[in-house]
């Protein structure tokens, strides 16, 4: 179906933050616990199509107790940044990338795919409403959650016929405010993130949810993340709770596990690819295991562990935790290669590297 051209109304908040209020939060913003002061919607029925885009004033949403994702989970979600450079000027970094995987995930959970030209005129209007909620200075950023869910009002398994999309915005600051740390992971052998043939290559709440009671046994285990190995051998490592996983080897080369339908496949984690390349790196797609995981750390095979994400860009990972041992990668610290890659992806993010893939695009402010 063809898409109607993209046009959003605007509604003022009236009790938006005033100037010094909002000043006070952008100078310690933290992450996801503050948010601007005007939201995006859009609807969408089979009659209609996708319609009535509007920025309106930040407020909970009205839902009926019947609402279609209260019992069937029909939900889709996306994450990404805006970022100011020196010049003022602010940036997405490959926005278009970020609608693509939401198509492909509302595909995968019955829902309507929304057009990219939707996806990012969306953002940009939240981004032009709210611009000035963009923190800057250090790695401070916009995170923005566009995100989509089943809304008729229905008990019944089938698609929902009435869709709300939204986009809100939360002010962040440096995911690690201190400096990169590494971070020690717990292995789960107990559960798995996804199965063979479901969700897991899609960006739905259900997977999140499914990882959070293996998320707090890595926390009582003094861990800060835990790694999932797939559902079918237990062998296999896939990801973390929501981070793409990979292994530097001592001949330089770089290893992640291959998409396998259970592996979501982040923006973030084909930039790394790409930027690895760049420096000089062997990129390699495959099965790992877990014994080769363990043992490539303990004999030096693997001189450095990372996982990627949104939020924290690249987190080094210090040690591997599981009922009855541990594996220590290196000194325990970020390894050099490690925090050269992540230095290359956040250059280009925040304008300070030229952008050679053209991955950043500017957001015109009225």
């Amino acid at each position: 179906m063809t898409s109607k051209q993209f046009a959003a109304t605007f509604e003022r908040n009236s009790a938006a933050k005033s100037t010094a209020e909002r000043e006070a939060i952008l100078a310690d913003p933290g992450f996801g616990n503050h948010f601007t002061d005007h939201m995006f919607i859009a609807e969408w029925t089979p009659e209609t199509g996708w319609a009535d885009a509007r920025v309106v004033p930040y407020g909970p949403f009205s839902l009926d107790p019947a609402a279609a994702v209260l019992h069937y989970g029909q939900e889709v979600f996306e994450g990404l940044k805006a970022y100011v450079h020196e010049d003022g000027s602010v940036w997405l970094f490959r926005p278009e990338a970020n609608g693509e995987r939401m198509q492909r995930s509302a595909h995968r959970l019955a829902l309507p795919e929304l057009p990219v030209d939707w996806f990012l005129g969306s953002i940009e209007a939240l981004i032009r409403a709210d611009h000035e909620w963009i923190p800057s200075g250090g790695e401070k950023s916009l995170y923005l959650r566009p995100f989509m869910f089943g809304s008729e009002i229905f008990l019944g398994v089938r698609p929902s016929q009435h869709v709300t999309y939204s986009v809100i915005a939360s002010p962040a600051g440096a995911y690690f405010a201190g400096g990169v740390k590494a971070v020690s992971i717990w292995l789960s052998t107990t559960y798995s993130r996804a199965g063979a043939g479901g969700t897991g290559a899609a960006k739905t709440a259900g997977n999140y949810a499914s990882s959070l009671l293996p998320q707090q046994e890595a926390i009582e285990k003094g861990c800060a993340q835990v790694a999932f190995l797939d559902s079918v051998e237990q062998k296999w490592v896939e990801e973390l709770g929501g981070m793409n996983l990979y292994f530097v080897h001592a001949d330089g080369s770089i290893v992640t596990p291959s998409l396998s339908g259970s592996i979501l496949e982040g923006v973030t984690r084909d930039s790394i690819l790409t930027l690895a390349r760049d420096l000089g790196h062997e990129v390699i797609e495959r099965r790992i295991s877990i014994d080769e995981w363990r043992e490539g750390v303990a004999d030096g095979t693997i001189t450095e562990v990372f996982a990627c994400g949104t939020a924290a860009v690249v987190t080094p990972i210090g040690s591997l935790k599981w009922d009855g041992g541990e594996v220590v990668t290196g000194d325990g610290e970020a390894g050099k290669i490690t925090t050269d890659i992540r230095a290359a992806l956040v250059d280009i993010q925040y304008g300070r590297a030229a952008d050679r893939h053209g991955w950043m695009q500017q957001v015109k402010i009225d």
